[in-house]
């Protein structure tokens, strides 16, 4: 049962037993529960000020609750703002405006003012879309790899390792092995960690794939070709196996649900698969590099 106390009625709380003891409030915002005292609520000329001193009707339940239809997402930043006069802002943007919506509806008008003020300044600065560390030591990146709560996804590259000189188009399949990671990293940053690796290896351009902190699968794209007077060193831009290693790195994924997602991007194996007696297999690698890149990229 839910009763409506009048502004002319004071607002009588069953836990107060004598009026020197301090007045309490329990709040139940969106399914969320508070309890704070009457102080707190009506140190500012709030809309909450205005709501625990009687000048506004109250809706409470059978047990004493005080029911405001709002999410508790932000309430404690609002009473801790209500108590101390400043509180810590969100460090996500999105998070402060949802701050500043709650600091408006109950007309807290310092707190309104900071969290304008702290989304004008975001505004000014141009915040990257991923972050990839880069990586010179087998120590930072086994450290790298052990902290991440992610799949990692490696890219070492150095041309300056070669011992004989490179194939007419091995600097172009460098730069677009370096280009395809960009683009992954920008489309899977959220969901993968991605580390550039110019460490002292012998590998020229390589490929890792770390699943639990433990490497699943490695993809090496340099090899050693034989001429007729000297040998050459060959890169190579496997692009469909570098695709479907990261497909595959997904499964390593901590989720509580089937990966829509990876299931979509992988609905392609069954259409290749019976196609592989109507296609050569250079036709079949074509093929599935297309699809994949369309799914992925």
């Amino acid at each position: 049962m839910i009763n409506y106390l009048d502004s002319s009625e004071s607002y009588n709380f069953k836990m107060q037993s004598q009026e020197s003891q301090p007045k309490y409030a329990k709040l139940n915002i969106g399914g969320s529960l508070f309890y704070t005292t009457i102080g707190t609520l009506t140190k500012h000329d709030t809309m909450l000020k205005a709501m625990f001193s009687g000048r506004m009707k109250v809706l409470t339940d059978t047990e004493g609750w005080v029911l405001i239809d709002r999410c508790g997402k932000h309430f404690n930043s609002v009473l801790n703002f209500l108590r101390d006069e400043h509180v810590a802002l969100p460090d996500k943007t999105h998070e402060i405006a949802e701050l500043l919506a709650e600091a408006k509806f109950y007309l807290i008008s310092p707190l309104v003012e900071s969290c304008q003020q702290a989304l004008r300044s975001r505004q000014c600065k141009i915040e990257p879309q991923c972050r990839i560390p880069l990586t010179s030591s087998n120590a930072d990146l086994c450290q790298l790899i052990t902290m991440s709560t992610k799949p990692t996804v490696k890219l070492l590259i150095n041309r300056h390792n070669n011992k004989y000189s490179y194939t007419s188009a091995s600097d172009d399949n460098l730069l677009k092995n370096v280009e395809l990671f960009d683009k992954l990293s920008l489309r899977f940053g959220s969901r993968f960690l991605f580390i550039k690796d110019v460490s002292g290896s012998s590998e020229i351009c390589c490929w890792s794939y770390f699943g639990l902190a433990t490497k699943v699968a490695e993809v090496c794209c340099t090899s050693i070709v034989y001429a007729t007077d000297k040998k050459h060193t060959k890169v190579d831009f496997p692009e469909a196996r570098i695709y479907e290693e990261c497909l595959n790195l997904m499964l390593y994924e901590n989720r509580t649900e089937p990966d829509q997602e990876l299931m979509q991007a992988t609905s392609w194996r069954g259409a290749v698969s019976g196609m592989s007696s109507a296609y050569g297999s250079d036709d079949e690698d074509e093929r599935t590099r297309i699809v994949l890149r369309k799914r992925l990229v």
